[in-house]
Formats: C-alpha cells, sequence, structure tokens
C-alpha cells in the first residue's frame, strides 16, 4: 500500500452560492468544488478522506473552517509549495484553501476539535444592511438592546441539553457545552454575537440567535431562551436566524499534536457527530 500524507487545509469560504458543505449529486457545495478542483489537478481519486470540522449548512459563510484529507506520500512531495498556489489559480473566487500543513496520521478535523467558534452579524439600522454587506448581515427590523441581549446570552452558556435549539437526529446527543456566547456592538453599529462549544448540533446557533433576538428587541423576556432548556423536544416557538449572517470564525485543537489522537478518541465516545450551523 501506498504510503500517504495527512494534510489540514484552512479554508474560507462565502457561502451565499452554496448549498453547504456536504458534497450533493446535484448541488454545489464547498467540498464538491473543492474535491472537483483537487481531481483537476492531482487526477481523480488522488486526494481521499475529506474530513471537514464542521458541516456548515447553505448560506452560512467561513472564515476559519479546517478539514484533512490524506495524498500519496510521493505526491505531496512533488506538489508541497506549489499546490496552494495551484489551487488559488483554479478554484472560484468565493472559496480560498489559505494553508495546507503536514499533520499527524491521527489528527482529525472533526474529533481531534476541542472547540468552534462561530459569529453572527445583525444590523438594527433603520436603512437596513449596507449594500456590500448585505450577504453577510442580517437586517433586524426593529431596535436591540446590547444590554439585553447580553443577559439573554448569560443564560445560555454552560453545559446544557439543546434539545429545545436543535433539529434532533436519531442516536445522537443534544447535550453540549457552550464556553462563550457574548454580543458585542461595533463601531460601525454592527452587533456581532460570538458563541463558542466544544461542538453545535443542527441549527443550533441559529436557533440561539433567533431566541435571542426576540429578547434583544423587546418582545420576550431576557430569562425566556434559558427558560427553553428544560424542553426536550425542539422548541416550535423559537425562528431560526437566517443562514447569511453566520460565519464559521476559528477551531480549535489541542496544542500538542500527541494530544490528536486522544482528543478524538474522547469525541468520538461523547457522541455521534451531526451538522451544525
Amino acid at each position: 500500500m501506498d504510503e500517504r500524507t495527512r494534510l489540514r487545509l484552512d479554508v474560507s469560504y462565502d457561502g451565499t452560492d452554496f448549498s453547504g458543505w456536504a458534497a450533493q449529486p446535484t448541488r454545489r457545495t464547498v467540498a464538491g468544488v473543492l474535491m472537483e478542483t483537487l481531481d483537476l489537478v492531482l487526477g481523480a481519486g488522488t486526494a481521499t478522506g475529506l474530513t471537514v470540522a464542521g458541516r456548515t449548512d447553505a448560506g452560512v459563510h467561513a472564515t476559519g473552517q479546517v478539514c484533512h484529507l490524506d495524498l500519496p506520500t510521493e505526491v505531496w512531495r512533488q506538489y508541497d509549495g506549489r499546490l496552494l498556489r495551484r489551487l488559488a489559480r483554479l478554484l472560484p473566487p468565493d472559496v480560498r484553501v489559505r494553508a495546507m500543513t503536514q499533520v499527524p496520521a491521527d489528527f482529525d478535523a472533526r474529533f481531534s476539535a476541542t472547540f468552534r467558534r462561530y459569529e453572527y452579524r445583525v444590523t438594527d439600522a433603520p436603512w437596513g444592511a449596507e449594500p456590500l454587506r448585505r450577504t453577510d448581515t442580517l437586517a433586524w427590523p426593529k431596535p436591540l438592546d446590547l444590554a439585553a441581549l447580553n443577559a439573554t446570552a448569560a443564560g445560555l452558556v454552560g453545559e446544557h441539553d439543546f434539545a429545545a435549539y436543535c433539529r434532533r437526529k436519531e442516536n445522537a446527543t443534544t447535550l453540549r457545552e457552550v464556553t462563550r456566547l457574548d454580543w458585542r456592538r461595533e463601531p460601525d453599529g454592527i452587533l456581532v454575537a460570538t458563541v463558542q462549544a466544544d461542538a453545535f448540533c443542527q441549527n443550533m446557533v441559529r436557533s440561539l440567535v433567533g431566541a435571542m433576538l426576540v429578547a434583544g428587541d423587546g418582545r420576550r423576556p431576557v430569562e425566556w431562551p434559558a427558560g427553553l432548556l428544560d424542553r426536550r423536544e425542539r422548541a416550535s416557538e423559537v425562528t431560526v436566524a437566517p443562514a447569511h449572517g453566520l460565519a464559521l470564525v476559528e477551531v480549535g485543537y489541542p496544542a500538542d499534536p500527541a494530544e490528536y489522537a486522544r482528543r478524538a478518541d474522547l469525541t468520538r465516545r461523547l457522541r455521534v457527530p451531526v451538522a451544525e450551523g
């Protein structure tokens, strides 16, 4: 069997015209475009095992996505130092591979991750989103109170069963630990939510944002989103915030590469991974 080398890819993309990350036969997806381009450069089937840290939904963006794949070692030696520029010339402008790094064979982009961090951008300006930011910023029709948003967010931090905020999947736990959830208002007036957790279940981030926004504009009490954590089923009252305001900005991994395998084993035993965003 040919010796193979594992590579970590750091990827950014504008999710507007993608049907999410995961490859689908009849839809344009980030994984599909990436593999088609790799096949074009290296030959069909040369790159194998593409695995992503978080399978973002249709319309969700990324500035800090991470994935891994395997190449024959001889091919990597041949292209090392040149493959990144080759991909830059051939990939469409809405997806970029920013780095390709050789990593140990037990690095797993999904299971070795210690956290994922997302940001969600909202404007409550009466004129809506600036035209150049309309594809990554949600225009909210009511004024939002920053203090209320942060009071609401505080009640959602910690380890909880987020069943009320997730699209449940069979045999997949909805127990998650949110280690950071807060809002800030940028100098230009844009509100940005930062949410970080060990992992997210499907629609969790956008559901949390949707619940916080109606508390932030006064239509719900600030305690309401945290009160839903007692539910064991999806809360129908929660509106999932639109995808375009959301971006995956960072995925964390153990500082010591020797910990990749241990972290991956721990994650596999804790939960069955599900889609994010």
